[in-house]
């Protein structure tokens, strides 16, 4: 049987900012966790389930539930990568779990089960607003990926990111982008001001070729690097020429401009086929063994049989006929999902703080949930929210403005971050007992 292998605690999303490479920091390997080499944690032991593109089937949902139940605390975590993480665990349940995933199809490969971080445009192909259906790019880039061996080599934080269009795959600054044009594919390598324009058939092989790219730059400068935005500048050069040896012809063009994209809002999304979808929010990014299998029985009686996670903490529900679209979001309203974007609860997450977690200093999932239970429905435009109950801040947004609510040794520190900087003038310290709720709800709401 496959012992779990302890490693530092992880968080509730993904895992904490990475530090630097060799020579500028970085003193330990890479701890991220994965389905078969588990994570020690303070509420036991913690496994990281990876879904290309977020898509699940119903039986391979249905068996994440039943995993859950069985062998977890009975939660589903969902991450910002848009995977699913099982807490609770016994530190002997590793065989049972490795073979039940394999079993399931959720473990294709041993070896590549903590690079298969592939990040895909959640409402692709269901809204009419996206040039291509990047479900396509997930499932190929995911057997490319499976049948190379020279990825294992990639670190378990190395993110690929299919945007179909619409730009909100782009905001997440994966280290290899496709975006999808009208005539293919642009590819963009960590934050380069200009990209590679392939075919679209070609698309998830010239995405690989970037990554393996990227691991011959780190072994030709032995920089460690985990991410590509790590290598030093003019060491990315030279992918086009490696992809036309290849036979992928790549014309170089500049990166389509970014926009401020928002995550699907929960409610309806209504589609060009007369199909509707539904997309929800997971309280704080989390799940109960009851709501999860309510999602997976409203998409085999209702809708496609698939699911959607997204890495932004929630779930799409696709092809719903329009009619029985309302009273199945009524349902998973009254089962406790966050399905209006009105909801103080949208956006808001938390890392998993106490118990679970020994460097935290407060349970901030207690105490953000007490916060926004108390919190009225705003029509008006809020800000994320996030919880931290130490200073690693993991789970954390990536970028945008969002408030940062911090555990302290005296309460919490309240503050407005806008790419990771904190506004001036935006910081209140709040003491036990102190408003925190007030404190939270006026430092999201924006002002013009």
């Amino acid at each position: 049987m496959l012992a779990a292998m302890p490693a530092p605690t992880p968080s509730p999303g993904e895992s904490p900012a990475e530090p630097p490479a060799p020579g500028t920091g970085r003193d330990r390997g890479d701890a991220c966790p994965g389905a078969l080499r588990l994570h020690s944690a303070d509420d036991g032991f913690l496994a990281r389930v990876r879904l290309p593109g977020g898509i699940l089937t119903g039986r391979q949902a249905d068996e994440l539930s039943a995993l859950a139940e069985e062998m977890g605390d009975g939660h589903l975590d969902l991450t910002s990568r848009g995977n699913v993480q099982l807490r609770g665990l016994a530190a002997t349940c590793g065989g049972g779990l490795g073979g039940r995933l394999r079993a399931a199809g959720l473990l294709p490969s041993d070896r590549h089960e903590r690079v298969r971080n592939v990040v895909a445009s959640p409402l692709s192909g269901l809204d009419g607003n996206g040039r291509a259906d990047t479900r396509t790019w997930a499932r190929a880039l995911d057997a490319l990926l499976c049948a190379d061996p020279a990825v294992t080599a990639l670190s378990g934080r190395f993110l690929f990111g299919l945007d179909d269009g619409r730009g909100d795959i782009i905001a997440l600054a994966p280290d290899v982008t496709l975006i999808a044009t009208a005539g293919g594919a642009v590819l963009r390598c960590g934050d380069d001001p200009d990209g590679l324009r392939v075919d679209g058939a070609d698309a998830p092989r010239a995405a690989l070729l970037a990554a393996l790219h990227f691991l011959d730059a780190v072994r030709r400068l032995g920089t460690g690097s985990w991410r590509v935005r790590e290598l030093p500048p003019g060491s990315r050069a030279g992918l086009a020429g490696r992809l036309a040896a290849a036979g992928i012809p790549a014309v170089p063009v500049p990166f389509p401009p970014g926009t401020a994209p928002e995550p699907p809002a929960p409610g309806p999304v209504p589609g060009p086929d007369g199909r509707t979808a539904l997309s929800v929010g997971a309280p704080l990014g989390r799940l109960t063994v009851a709501q999860w299998r309510l999602l997976a029985r409203t998409a085999a009686e209702h809708g496609d049989g698939e699911l959607r996670v997204t890495p932004w903490r929630g779930v799409v529900v696709p092809g719903l006929a329009a009619a029985h679209a309302e009273a199945r979001l009524a349902e998973l309203a009254a089962a406790g999902l966050v399905t209006d974007a009105a909801s103080p609860w949208h956006r808001a997450g938390a890392c998993a703080g106490r118990p679970g977690c020994a460097k935290s200093l407060a349970d901030v999932r207690a105490d953000a949930g007490a916060a926004l239970a108390g919190a009225r429905p705003s029509r008006t435009e809020t800000l994320p929210v996030y919880w931290s109950g130490c200073e690693r801040r993991c789970g954390r947004p990536g970028g945008g403005r969002w408030v940062d609510v911090l555990a302290t040794d005296d309460g919490y520190r309240v503050a407005v971050r806008d790419e990771g900087r904190e506004m001036p003038g935006s910081v209140r310290p709040v003491a036990p007992g102190g408003g925190l709720p007030a404190t939270v709800a006026a430092a999201r709401t924006v002002t013009t």
